[in-house]
């Protein structure tokens, strides 16, 4: 196994975490937000998006003969797409805001705020164990350069 190899995979795992704190701060910052766009003339709200994450190898026969052979198994994590959600928007009544309807709802955006904090919660954890474990390889590489001396 190649030292830098768990560097690159901690480092893939870095890099899709962030991305997905991006996303969630994005949604978070856009839970209010009833004019994202406009489609045929008619503002549309915010839609929640999602980070979906997939290996960066084809599949787990894959890597289990490539470590059976020998080779290096693991490649890390990628960021296969940014999707919206396509669960149903929020209908708020509330006659007073620009907005609303002949009926007097809104549609707000499908943004939970609590889901997207305990998202928040889990990515920030997600990278914090990424970054432990890249400063566990270093310490061990450094541990073994002494033995040298």
């Amino acid at each position: 196994m190649n030292i830098s190899n768990g560097f690159s995979i901690n480092a893939s795992a870095l890099t899709a975490q962030r991305l997905r704190m991006d996303v969630i701060s994005s949604n978070l910052a856009n839970a209010e937000t009833t004019r994202a766009r406009i489609e045929n003339g008619q503002a549309v709200p915010y839609r929640r998006k999602t980070v979906v994450l997939s290996p960066q190898s084809e599949s787990f026969e894959g890597m289990l003969r490539a470590q059976m052979n020998g080779e290096t198994a693991g490649q890390g994590v990628r960021v296969a797409a940014v999707k919206e959600d396509s669960s149903p928007l929020k209908q708020v009544y509330n006659p007073t805001h620009p907005d609303a309807n002949a009926e007097g709802y809104v549609y707000m955006p499908n943004v939970d705020v609590t889901k997207e904090m305990v998202d928040m919660i889990a990515a920030t954890r997600s990278y914090e164990a990424n970054v432990t474990a890249i400063n566990a390889s270093k310490a061990m590489i450094m541990k073994a350069l002494e033995i040298g001396r």
